[in-house]
């Protein structure tokens, strides 16, 4: 087993309507004003930009995301990574009852040298970590777009 490869996938059953969800998950730059553990997201163009994020853990993940699908009739938004983090993240977005669900699925192998230094002790803290990122993203997607 690569200690270093993860797999995560999270599901956010959210109040507003898919299409107000995809509205805000397709504009990354907005991330920090309701998910607090995404501390920053600079633009590079059009599709590139940098993210820095940082949960529960005293360290700080940065990766370049490039977007590689966007398609709003499938509620698709999807990225590549490079960086502290390899591999891709996807979000899809269908109708749930009066609310939609945003599946988030994420393939990545860890390149920051002191996460693989620490992958098989840490991994059960590092999966932790995720979880309760994904918890906070919910919740502050949720209060967002009930505030919008």
């Amino acid at each position: 087993m690569d200690w270093t490869h993860y797999r995560f996938r999270s599901l956010w059953f959210l109040t507003a309507p898919p299409e107000a969800v995809y509205g805000a998950l397709e504009r990354p730059e907005d991330y920090p004003r309701w998910w607090p553990q995404v501390r920053e997201v600079t633009r590079i163009d059009d599709t590139t930009g940098v993210v820095r994020v940082r949960s529960l853990l005293p360290y700080d993940i940065t990766f370049t995301a490039r977007e590689t699908c966007r398609d709003p009739a499938a509620g698709v938004l999807e990225i590549a990574m490079t960086g502290d983090l390899d591999g891709w993240a996807r979000w899809t977005v269908t109708p749930r009852g009066t609310g939609a669900l945003a599946r988030y699925d994420q393939v990545v192998d860890v390149a920051k040298p002191m996460l693989r230094r620490f992958a098989v002790p840490g991994r059960p803290l590092f999966r932790a970590n995720h979880r309760l990122m994904m918890r906070a993203g919910r919740r502050g997607l949720n209060g967002y777009l009930r505030a919008v």
